[in-house]
């Protein structure tokens, strides 16, 4: 750790090739010339994220006091100046790109660098300084070159409810052979902590024990989660690419529809609704490694986009919750309502972003097509009697004309090797997606790996009822393996094959489980569907 304390280096950089990007068009007076702060400002760590051939962003957020009730962070209402480095070493004697940016009160002095210039496929370090208090040092690691087919190792993960769970499975995927991890939403919960703040054993103030609504609340909802060390841990051992789901806002909101149950929001308000959004937006944007086109307007934000990793994988990262059509026959998990679910006007990409998605994947020339989705592709009848048929209404199931337009459309344009990484769920699953789940010879299209939640629901456990309903004979017959265990899942993609390693830990309502590998499939290329490795 003394690393995180040398002396930052001046004068020796090759130049730098970034944007202030918080500066641009916003008014925060004047500077903070000699900045003195009470603690460290860096407290919430640093973080790097979507990587390019050429460059990647680099954050962090001066908070030297993050929980403080105003949602500032201990800072005044001043920009500050935040010098950074990018090395090729951790010791920072061959730096090559070096800088400064504005933290600036309007977006709670979090910092995004945007740096180019940098080699492909290669791994560098990074490190902030502000006030003369420098920053831990993070690594990040540069998408291979456009041209390039090579190895490529990434973890997914979601659904993080910090009073729940330690985050121990963030520590182990630190210490993994990675390049980079995705996360695929409920990176915070909207709800209240509990006077304890749960398995923590805290006490924190009456904001903490209410439901999020002010910017605010969600700025310190974020700093909360963010102050845990086995997650700043992960992030500063690889670059992220990340998304969200619902909670980042609220339980299974749709478009500009609030939760029907909602505290605070008549039915249909969603003007009050929006404003919500925006400032848990705002508040993500504020937290995490994004990137200028994912800094919000208010409550309009494209989160969906693309990643190339050379010629071996595209990521297309989606948005499942800002387009999408209400849920249908009142939300929930509950048979029938096979009219209304499958009504061919309903979606849950939005006709623009299904339609980039499938353009995009029928013009890639990846070997694998990955899609960071948040809620289940599969079919999954949530009742163990073959006579009844029990739909998770907030999942595809829910949208089923859409999820025939998906797995259609990445079957009749020819989407090579199509993988679908989703969260959400707190268990994992394997399955094999299919054009008509129905039809036992219906041609198998693409693989879905579900990943389990890092420590949503508490303790998990290898098998529960809802693994056992779901693996009945004759219910599910596509869905390949079951694990309600909490943890993280690796996959390792090559020319060849693409594998998954379910990495689980036994529990997360006590701190320093250990780490197994609960389960492993493989793809092999242009042979959808998953086996036993």
């Amino acid at each position: 750790m003394d690393l995180t304390r040398r002396r930052l280096l001046g004068g020796t950089g090759a130049g730098a090739a970034a944007l202030g990007l918080h500066a641009a068009g916003l008014t925060s007076g004047t500077a903070w010339a000699d900045p003195r702060f009470p603690d460290d400002p860096f407290r919430l760590g640093v973080a790097s994220g979507d990587p390019h051939p050429d460059g990647v962003v680099l954050w962090t957020r001066l908070a030297p006091d993050p929980l403080a009730l105003d949602g500032r962070g201990g800072m005044p209402g001043r920009r500050v100046t935040v010098q950074w480095q990018i090395a090729h070493d951790e010791r920072f004697q061959r730096v090559v790109r070096q800088g400064t940016a504005y933290a600036v009160p309007e977006l709670a002095h979090s910092v995004h660098v945007e740096v180019t210039g940098l080699e492909p496929g290669r791994d560098y370090f990074y490190r902030f300084r502000a006030g003369g208090v420098l920053s831990p040092a993070g690594r990040t690691r540069t998408a291979p070159h456009a041209r390039t087919r090579t190895d490529l190792a990434f973890a997914f993960a979601s659904c993080q409810c910090w009073y729940e769970g330690f985050y121990t499975a963030y520590r182990h995927m630190a210490a993994e052979d990675l390049d980079f991890v995705v996360h695929l939403g409920d990176y915070l919960y909207e709800y209240g902590v509990g006077a304890t703040a749960g398995v923590r054993g805290m006490s924190l103030d009456a904001s903490f024990q209410r439901e999020t609504y002010t910017l605010s609340e969600y700025r310190n909802r974020h700093a909360l989660t963010r102050m845990d060390t086995d997650l700043q841990a992960a992030h500063l051992a690889f670059p992220w690419v990340l998304t969200w789901d619902d909670h980042e806002v609220e339980n299974n909101w749709a478009g500009d529809i609030a939760q029907l149950d909602s505290d605070g929001f008549p039915d249909g308000d969603a003007t009050a609704f929006r404003a919500r959004k925006a400032a848990a937006f705002q508040a993500y944007y504020e937290h995490l490694p994004l990137r200028l086109p994912q800094k919000p307007d208010g409550s309009d934000v494209r989160m969906y986009r693309r990643l190339g990793f050379g010629r071996t994988l595209d990521l297309h990262v989606l948005d499942t919750r800002s387009y999408r059509d209400d849920q249908v026959c009142g939300d929930g998990t509950k048979p029938g309502c096979d009219t209304e679910r499958s009504d061919p006007a309903r979606t849950m990409l939005g006709a623009e972003q299904e339609r980039w998605l499938l353009d995009g994947a029928a013009r890639s020339g990846a070997t694998w097509n990955v899609l960071a989705n948040q809620t289940l592709v599969a079919q999954v009848d949530q009742n163990a009697d073959p006579a009844v048929v029990s739909s998770g209404l907030d999942m595809w199931d829910g949208y089923t004309a859409a999820r025939d337009r998906l797995l259609t459309g990445l079957h009749e344009r020819g989407a090579a090797n199509p993988v679908v990484v989703t969260g959400d769920i707190h268990r994992s699953v394997v399955a094999d997606l299919k054009l008509d789940f129905a039809d036992a010879s219906s041609p198998v299209v693409a693989t879905e790996f579900a990943g389990t939640s890092i420590s949503s629901g508490r303790d998990g456990a290898a098998m529960d009822k809802v693994g056992r309903d779901w693996l009945a004979p004759g219910v599910n017959p596509h869905l390949k393996w079951h694990n309600a265990q909490r943890g993280y899942t690796v996959l390792r993609l090559t020319a060849d094959d693409l594998r998954a390693d379910y990495r689980v830990v036994p529990y997360v309502t006590t701190p320093g489980a250990p780490v197994e590998t609960a389960g492993r499939f493989v793809v092999e290329r242009d042979r959808p569907g998953a086996q036993p490795a």
